[in-house]
């Protein structure tokens, strides 16, 4: 019966009640285990931190978001190219998945100051950090989306004489949606830390730059605002790509409504 009338509830709303429960949570758990401050604030005061200074988290909110949100799409424009790369040719196929899963596997924080080096302190070096963090997950999904689909449906396309373009298009590509929905959601996160990565190392704005000069004053309230702010904006940027997949996509069994599963 409970679980009846939860999933009764719309999902936005069911998101929004789950953030609150773990702020009450947390404060629980704050006024039981009673933390230093300087280690663990009360979520009240960090709730009170950023009601206070509503325009300068808001500044640096949407410089953040903005980062995130064009590398982002830099990501999923790339990794849709490298796809279509790696899927047309077996010499690309093995060239571009070498050099991604070595470029993968280098942190990126290593990497970060040379982007600095090469692009300068500005906007650009949080782009390309973002976009590269993000782009290997969608390569992976979007070309197992591609080699997905039936051989019998890619023989009736080859039998009616269509070309490698048109079947991209018509076939491969609408088949592999799923896939590129599924690896768009884990880019969001990605990309997100990508850009404060890049604020780490070079930045004046930023909730990764209020992070790092709350750092050196030891305000732990800043950085717990910072980093709520932070998860909120990761649920907002999944949900959002999250609702666009069901626009697009209300077809797909993965669409089927998760309060009438198993």
């Amino acid at each position: 019966m409970i679980v009846e009338l939860w999933f009764a509830i719309p999902k936005n709303v069911r998101v929004v009640l789950i953030f609150v429960l773990a702020i009450v949570l947390w404060q629980v758990a704050y006024v039981v285990l009673s933390p230093p401050e300087f280690l663990v604030p009360s979520p009240l005061k960090v709730v009170q931190r950023i009601v206070s200074m509503p325009e300068f988290f808001l500044i640096h909110t949407w410089r953040t978001f903005y980062e995130t949100l064009v590398g982002f799409t830099l990501a999923v424009v790339i990794g849709v190219v490298l796809s279509i790369l790696v899927i047309s040719s077996r010499f690309l196929e093995e060239t571009i998945y070498v050099i991604l899963v070595a470029f993968n596997g280098i942190p990126k924080v290593a990497i970060a100051p040379l982007f600095v080096v090469w692009m300068g302190t500005g906007l650009a070096p949080k782009f390309a950090i973002a976009a590269t963090i993000a782009v290997f997950v969608i390569v992976i999904d979007l070309v197992l989306g591609f080699r997905s689909v039936e051989r019998d449906m890619m023989d009736l396309a080859r039998s009616l004489r269509g070309s490698r373009f048109k079947t991209l298009i018509l076939i491969r590509f609408p088949h592999a949606l799923p896939n590129l929905f599924a690896g768009m959601k884990a880019a969001t996160t990605l990309a997100l830390i990508g850009s404060i990565v890049g604020e780490f190392v070079a930045a004046d704005r930023g909730l990764g730059y209020i992070i790092m000069v709350a750092q050196g004053s030891f305000d732990t309230v800043q950085i717990f605002a910072a980093i709520v702010l932070l998860g909120i904006m990761g649920m907002v940027l999944f949900f959002f790509v999250e609702w666009v997949e069901r626009l697009v996509l209300p077809w797909h069994v993965s669409m089927r409504d998760v309060g009438h599963a198993v």
